[in-house]
């Protein structure tokens, strides 16, 4: 007698005690960006408490703002599921570029065509556009994912990467076209792209380099502006040109130096409290921390900002199919990117390139993409968590 093999479905409310997951989001990554934004607010609160005469808690509170609305953001995408993004793949394309080529018409803001003035917020377009080109390209790599062995595919994906970097480096917004760049490596890497071809690009990327900076000049040709040829090379040597462009790096360094291991204090930095660090809020918030909470303080955001990678790596090894991990990819690359381009330029290891801090540096564009980026980072989670859920209700007898 044959014994014959089916698949006999459990009734929901028997299967549900045993392969229901506890927790349908990743409380690490929860626990990752809620440290950083509370390190962001201490921060702050130390660091521009007389920036704004009459308001000491001017930045903390638009900050905490931010957070909050970025929190809402995160929730409603946490509860989406993040593979329906991959049909409106050319709409995030065209919105992305279009918000990069608006900006063009837009006031002059410090100098830059960079924001969208609203009522009561600027949008600096390309950091939205960050996310808009995560969901897209990685939904364009999965569409020819047989076809990635191809240069072809390859230098296509790059090529709609390198689109709204061309766009956005004359705003002037160098760093994020170099984050745009990043996204599209990464998305690449975790695709399967050959090494071969990955070689290939990280050696074109040094020839670009290369070209702009001594080859182009030499020709007559002048791709960046004056002052950031000078940020893109004054870290190899700060000390010569101390009142100018590397006047920025010197005295970051001069911060954290003085914070030695336990920090100044906030009555007691006087590098940030005389205001002799520049910018102090946004693109060198790393160098007050370490001014202010010495080597611990430092240490205790860089360990978080550990968590998080972590917390992305494993949600994209714990995706349920190709799309989220591409995602998480590049969410990954522009994390890491962030994070060692911003702290090494605080440091004097890294030119100065605007990279803000993730959910450090004070901004609310920058901050409500970084909680885009964890809801769909929760999104992914919680998708993978319910088809491991739903597995576990199928038995074979």
């Amino acid at each position: 007698m044959s014994v014959g093999v089916q698949a006999i479905q459990i009734p929901e409310e028997e299967a549900a005690p045993r392969s229901r997951p506890l927790l349908l989001f990743d409380p690490l990554l929860l626990l990752g960006a809620a440290g950083l934004v509370a390190c962001s607010l201490v921060t702050l609160k130390g660091a521009t408490r007389n920036t704004v005469h009459g308001h000491p808690l001017y930045y903390v509170e638009r900050q905490a703002i931010y957070v909050g609305v970025g929190v809402l953001l995160a929730i409603v995408l946490a509860r989406i599921d993040y593979s329906r993004l991959r049909e409106y793949r050319y709409v995030f394309y065209g919105l992305l570029i279009a918000l990069n080529v608006i900006v063009f018409g837009m006031p002059v803001i410090r100098g830059a065509h960079r924001w969208i003035p609203l009522p009561f917020f600027q949008v600096q377009s390309s950091e939205f556009g960050k996310m808009l080109l995560i969901v897209s390209l990685a939904a364009f790599a999965v569409g020819r994912i047989r076809r990635l062995h191809e240069v072809r595919t390859t230098a296509r994906i790059m090529l709609l990467a390198l689109l709204p970097a061309m766009i956005v480096i004359p705003q002037p917004d160098l760093g994020t076209g170099l984050v745009y760049v990043t996204i599209a490596f990464m998305i690449l890497v975790f695709a399967g792209t050959s090494w071969k071809q990955l070689t290939a690009l990280l050696v074109a990327f040094v020839a670009a380099v290369a070209i702009v900076l001594a080859g182009a000049p030499a020709l007559g040709v002048h791709v960046l502006k004056p002052y950031q040829v000078q940020r893109l090379t004054g870290f190899v040597n700060p000390s010569r040109d101390p009142q100018n462009q590397t006047y920025n790096i010197l005295q970051s360094e001069i911060a954290i130096g003085s914070g030695q291991k336990t920090g100044r204090g906030t009555e007691r930095a006087t590098q940030t409290s005389l205001h002799f660090l520049p910018e102090n809020q946004t693109d060198f918030v790393f160098a007050v921390v370490g001014e202010t909470y010495g080597f611990v303080g430092a240490a205790i955001v860089l360990s978080l900002y550990a968590l998080l990678i972590w917390r992305t790596l494993r949600i994209l090894a714990l995706s349920k199919n190709l799309y989220g991990t591409l995602i998480a990819g590049g969410i990954l690359g522009m994390l890491m990117f962030q994070v060692f381009v911003n702290v090494g330029m605080t440091i004097g290891i890294m030119p100065i390139t605007g990279v803000p801090l993730p959910l450090m540096s004070y901004g609310g564009s920058s901050v409500l993409v970084t909680f885009i980026a964890i809801g769909l980072l929760q999104s992914i989670y919680i998708q993978a968590r319910i088809a491991e859920g739903e597995k576990g209700r199928v038995l074979i007898s």
